[in-house]
């Protein structure tokens, strides 16, 4: 994949369509799953194509990353779930132009639970996304870290899967689940999903199991893996207690860009399944 970046060049790359619904997703905890969601969001916007985030953690850690207080997220992804409240409704502009997210809450921790007994409950992100996205180039959904119904809504709500993968022992074996978890609901519920492309995260150049992993995993997903690593960096882990994303927080930090180089293997990658 080209990771070279021209923001000027790119912001004419992708033609209007139908915006592009990726899930963000990976069943481990702490790979940078929410950081890779919010920074790469904020990038795609500073190459004029506009983004959503959807905030499926209970968590809630990419509003607050994002600067959300708990008083404007009174309707959220909760809300949309359920059936409560159309996602145009949910929907907070940010302070970054171009990136407007929908809010997770509290209350969405209990509904795995609730939407149980719900009719259609794994289309239910699906049919609330379809009928609002349309406004912009790419939806981003940030998943929480299992694979319970809300990953499920989010994975039929998808067009493809973005699997950040720490530089780990285990980060293999973790994302064998995943990939078994994708083709049942291919199989079952949206027969389109695929990957979209694993991107590593936290990788520390000093450290000789890092380039291991990348090694493993290149070879194991050859193309699917992005040219682009995102570093282990101070400036990334600092970003979410100021309530910015890093490439607001330090635009010049290894991180930062590192997210615009995968913003722009993306758009690339984007305009070739257009054309293709």
């Amino acid at each position: 994949m080209n990771s070279s970046i021209d923001n000027t060049a790119l912001a004419g790359l992708l033609p209007n369509r139908k915006a592009r619904v990726l899930a963000v997703a990976n069943q481990k905890g702490g790979v940078g799953k929410t950081t890779t969601a919010i920074n790469l969001a904020t990038a795609l916007a500073a190459v004029q194509k506009k983004a959503l985030i959807i905030d499926l953690d209970p968590q809630g850690n990419a509003s607050t990353g994002l600067g959300l207080d708990q008083d404007v997220r009174a309707v959220n992804t909760y809300h949309v779930l359920m059936g409560e409240a159309p996602l145009e409704d949910a929907i907070q502009p940010t302070s970054i132009p171009g990136l407007d997210i929908v809010p997770s809450g509290m209350d969405l921790s209990a509904a795995e639970i609730e939407m149980i007994d719900i009719d259609r409950r794994e289309y239910a992100l699906r049919d609330a996304v379809r009928s609002a996205a349309d406004g912009y180039d790419f939806v981003l959904i940030d998943c929480p870290p299992a694979l319970g119904l809300l990953t499920v809504n989010a994975l039929v709500a998808a067009d493809s899967v973005l699997v950040p993968l720490q530089c780990e022992f285990f980060a293999l074996e973790g994302i064998s689940h995943l990939t078994r978890t994708i083709e049942r609901i291919k199989s079952r519920f949206n027969p389109g999903l695929g990957i979209q492309g694993i991107v590593l995260t936290m990788y520390d150049k000093r450290n000789n199991l890092s380039d291991q992993v990348a090694n493993d995993v290149r070879a194991y997903f050859g193309d699917t893996v992005y040219d682009t690593v995102i570093p282990r960096n101070v400036r990334v882990s600092e970003a979410p207690s100021h309530g910015r994303p890093v490439l607001i927080y330090d635009i010049n930090c290894a991180g930062s860009q590192a997210y615009l180089h995968l913003a722009s293997e993306i758009i690339h990658q984007e305009r070739q399944l257009v054309t293709s």
